[in-house]
Parts: C-alpha cells; structure tokens; sequence
C-alpha cells in the first residue's frame, strides 16, 4: 500500500513551487500534518502491556480530519450519536448540489459559501415539510458538506439525511409519512426543491455582498432517494466525514513523476482509473481542506443537539430501543501487545521523539 505522507515527500517541493499562488493556510496546515503522520519524527505515545512487564512506543497520528488513516475513532463516534437519534420513520437522502458555475465563487469564499449552502438546504427542507400536508411541522435533518466528487475535483456539495417525520410545535404533534413500497416511496419533489433552494441561494450570495457570475444555470440540481432506515447512509456519510477523501488503498501505483489512483463511477458504479501527476494529485486531496474551525457536519431541527430531551421523549413514546442499531457497529479494535497479545495500555501520550546529538570534535 502506497502512503500518503510518501507521495507528499516525492512531490512537496515541486507541488509548493507550481501552486504557490493557490495555496491557502489551511493547505499548509494539512500538507505539514499529514507529511509526519506516524512517522519516526511524529510525537509518540507510551503503551505498558497488562500482563506483562513490557513497554513500547507508538507514533501518534497527526488528527488531521483530511488524513486518509486518522480520527477513526471519532468517526465511530459521531456514527453512534447519529444512532442513537434515530426515529421510526421511513428517511431519505438528499443531494444539493452547486453548479458548476459558481464553484470559483465557493472557492473565493469558501467559509461563507459553504456555510450558506448548508443553510439552505436546511431552509428549503424546512419550507417544504411545514407546508406538507401530511408533515405540518418542523423536520430533523443531519447534513454534511462534500466537496469533492469521486476523481477529487471541486465539487461542492451537501447531503442531508432525513426522515420522512416532523413535530409541529403547537399543537405537540409528531407527524410521519406512510412508507411506500419499493420505489415508491416519495419525500418531496426534487424539481421544486432545486426552485427553491436555488432561491435562497442567489439570495443569500447577494445579502453577502459577493458579486454573481454573468451566467448560471436557471435550473439546478437536487436529487432525493429513500434510503430505509437511515443508517446505511449514514455509514457512508461518516467514511468521508474524518478519514480524507481518498482512501491510501485506492492509491494504486506512484512512479515515473505520476500517480495512479482508483474511484468509482457514479454512472457505471464500475471502478476505474485515473493517472496524473504527482503534483496535480497533491492538489487534488488538498484543496478539499476546510477553512480552520468550520463544521462540516450540522444537526437541524429535532436532531439538533440540543433537542435530546425531545428525542428520549420520542423514544419512550414511540416505544423505540436506540441501542438496538449500535449492537450492529464494530468495536474499537484493541491495541494490543506484540510478545503475547494482551491488550496494551496507554501511559504517556504526545511524548516528543528522541533526537540523537553530535557535539563538534576540537580540531
């Protein structure tokens, strides 16, 4: 398996020269991160066996949420708070996506224009289910913002997960679609969705005062499916929410100046090939690194975090056992000792690596 940090270490210096003048902080950030990511020269942590007398060093990994082999575990975690929400209903997948003519503007602003895409999908979903005639309430959605699309270009775009339920706060209702069979299963309709959200999209660029492309498309795209249950999707929402955009598996070959990387198409479903240079595939996994802070994962409506008294409400009403999904889940794997196999226990974490010191011999 090829290493991301190896491919970073071939290509850093002609990738800095050739895109010095697009790289932004958050870019360096990542490069330097990801370059020492369990390596001899990353801090390391201290592990003391459970049943024996032995000690070893680990590499620390460097907790880069766009490191291909980092923050596992925080994936896991917020997979199951996500569980742990969930709700007897039917619940659907929602695509809102940007064109691609105002994708140099999302690149320009991205904190703004990423926050706002969010925003108004979230708007749009909730114009749509209080106006429903089955829902008339307010719905719960999880979004969370994709910037790439499978070859790694800039992409922009946001998936919400949601179910086909909502709470109508006055009266203290809770509403849901009927589930349909087979395809039939039915949320809103994804033309009217894109109307919209098109709507308050432009609408929000300008209250910003940013400055709209001379040309853009009057009809966009929102694509909406159901999903079942939800956790499935919410699976997959998870694999790319910490872990990078590219998995270091899918890297196939680095050689010759070039590097060849797998993906799946999104028409075909068929796994193809792509090969480009190492510094345009450099820039292909970094220019997906958000700006510092910005939270690409949001909870809207009644799955807000701070609706949980709701939800437990819910689950007792409804007569819902949360923890039914998390048994589904894979642990945690251990760390585990590599004389006997016991499981390792951490001491000492972000110890400094040792440095060796050659003092100048007097001539």
């Amino acid at each position: 398996m090829i290493l991301l940090s190896s491919v970073i270490k071939q290509f850093e210096a002609d990738f800095l020269s050739q895109y010095q003048g697009k790289i932004l902080p958050s870019h360096f950030k990542a490069l330097g991160a990801m370059k020492l990511c369990r390596t001899s020269l990353s801090p390391r942590m201290l592990l003391h066996c459970t049943e024996r007398d032995q000690q070893s060093f680990i590499p620390h990994s460097c907790g880069h949420r766009l490191c291909p082999h980092c923050q596992n575990h925080e994936s896991q975690q917020w997979l199951e708070r996500q569980l742990k929400k969930q709700v007897p209903a039917e619940y659907f997948l929602l695509t809102f996506t940007l064109p691609a003519q105002l994708r140099s503007l999302a690149w320009r602003h991205q904190r703004s224009l990423y926050a706002l895409i969010m925003q108004s999908a979230w708007e749009t979903l909730r114009r749509f289910s209080q106006k429903d005639k089955k829902l008339q309430g307010t719905p719960g959605a999880i979004a969370v913002l994709h910037t790439h699309s499978r070859e790694l270009a800039f992409h922009p775009h946001v998936h919400l997960v949601m179910p086909a339920a909502a709470i109508n706060a006055k009266n203290r209702l809770w509403r849901k679609k009927a589930k349909g069979k087979g395809k039939k299963s039915y949320l809103f309709n994804h033309k009217a969705l894109a109307k919209v959200f098109r709507a308050k999209m432009l609408d929000g660029i300008r209250k910003a005062g940013l400055s709209l492309p001379a040309k853009y498309p009057e009809k966009w795209v929102v694509d909406c499916k159901s999903v079942g249950f939800g956790d499935k999707a919410l699976v997959y929402l998870g694999r790319y929410l910490y872990k990078g955009v590219i998995q270091e598996r899918d890297i196939i070959a680095c050689e010759n100046g070039k590097v060849t990387f797998r993906y799946r198409n999104s028409k075909t479903k068929q796994l193809q090939l792509k090969t480009v240079s190492g510094t345009q595939f450099l820039w292909r996994v970094l220019q997906h690194a958000l700006p510092r802070g910005f939270r690409r994962a949001r909870n809207f409506g009644f799955l807000h975090s701070n609706s949980k008294r709701m939800i437990l409400l819910l689950h007792l009403i409804l007569k819902i056992d949360p923890t039914q999904c998390l048994k589904k889940l894979k642990q945690r794997p251990q760390m585990v000792c590599v004389c006997c196999g016991a499981t390792m226990k951490i001491i000492k974490t972000m110890l400094q690596p040792p440095f060796t010191i050659y003092a100048a011999l007097p001539t």
